[in-house]
């Protein structure tokens, strides 16, 4: 008996939409009239978007009259009608901010986007989400609350440096096998450029990818059983595809 597909809530759906996008349209007020402009992204542990904002531009120059913005998040390039496709819209606040472990995590996303991180006129900016709004195919539309958006593990933040160097180091054909058997990407040469409580990300030049895991992972322990067990169940899958 095939059992019932489990109900994904509408803040995971949200939540993996932000983590698995590396880019969003920016909403910031001119003279208190909307602009809108593309931005690259990545998401701290807790899953609030990252920017990295020159002071030159409009958008950078509107935050620091009005922090207040909006981001959309969409997953929408494949189909043949993107309106069916699921997007989220952020609203909240930009805030100036540099930590060691959000700027590797931005940085692993974006690589290209290293040297212009030291450029005196570059700064981080975190953005604090006080609300969502979630459009995931027809008439799936919800509001969702900043707080419960958030998904903090502290203890596998405080280990992410030494888990993605080991992984890339020493465990290179584990990620090509999650790469290619769990998510079914071809190519080679993906590494794994973060690791958080809901799951971890991979780079193969200027693709990227999103692997989820089936349960929150929060802590180091945890990350290794969860780490292997993707590793068994994409082997299974190659077994069976040889």
């Amino acid at each position: 008996m095939t059992e019932p597909e489990t109900e994904i809530a509408p803040q995971e759906r949200a939540r993996r939409l932000v983590r698995t996008q590396d880019r969003g349209r920016l909403a910031t007020l001119t003279d208190g009239a909307p602009y809108a402009s593309l931005v690259l992204s990545a998401s701290d542990h807790a899953g609030a978007p990252l920017l990295l904002l020159s002071d030159l531009a409009e958008h950078s120059r509107n935050i620091k009259a009005d922090s207040r913005v909006s981001l959309l998040f969409e997953d929408t390039a494949e189909l043949e009608d993107p309106l069916t496709g699921a997007r989220v819209t952020l609203l909240g606040r930009a805030e100036l901010y540099e930590g060691d472990a959000e700027r590797t995590r931005y940085l692993a996303r974006h690589p290209s986007a290293a040297g212009y991180a030291e450029f005196d006129d570059f700064n981080f900016y975190r953005v604090s989400v006080t609300r969502a709004h979630l459009v995931d195919g027809f008439g799936v539309i919800d509001w969702i609350e900043g707080d419960a958006l958030a998904c903090e593990a502290p203890e596998l933040a405080a280990v992410e440096p030494e888990i993605v160097a080991d992984m890339n180091a020493n465990h290179a054909n584990t990620i090509a096998l999650y790469a290619r058997y769990l998510l079914g990407l071809e190519g080679q040469g993906w590494t794994m450029t973060g690791i958080d409580a809901l799951g971890l990300d991979l780079r193969a030049g200027s693709c990227i990818a999103r692997l989820d895991f089936s349960a929150p992972v929060t802590d180091p322990d945890g990350a290794r059983h969860t780490l292997h067990a993707l590793a068994e169940a994409a082997l299974d899958e190659q077994r069976q595809a040889s």
